[in-house]
């Protein structure tokens, strides 16, 4: 039940963070829209799961865990924005 409840928090969470990407960016985001809510999802999901699985891996408590998978996804967003973006350049 964990793992579900994680995929659709990780699912809005890249949503919401790639609609902030684009205000960041005022509507200058290196590929198109349907495109950069596909890869939002997707770069949250997978920060998330590694997060959920590998902080604990490491030995660290689960406050730890559920600190990481709150907090890195939504940085990391508009992280691989920006490294898609520098890459185009």
């Amino acid at each position: 039940m964990e793992i579900v409840l994680l995929i659709a928090a990780m699912v809005v969470v890249g949503l919401v963070m790639t609609y902030v990407s684009k205000l960041i960016w005022k509507d200058e985001l290196p590929v198109d829209m349907p495109t950069a809510y596909i890869i939002g999802v997707v770069t949250a999901v997978a920060v998330g799961f590694l997060d959920w699985f590998v902080i604990p891996a490491m030995g660290f408590s689960d406050t730890l865990k559920y600190l990481g998978a709150a907090t890195e996804p939504a940085l990391s967003v508009p992280l691989v924005f920006w490294i898609i973006k520098k890459a185009k350049s």
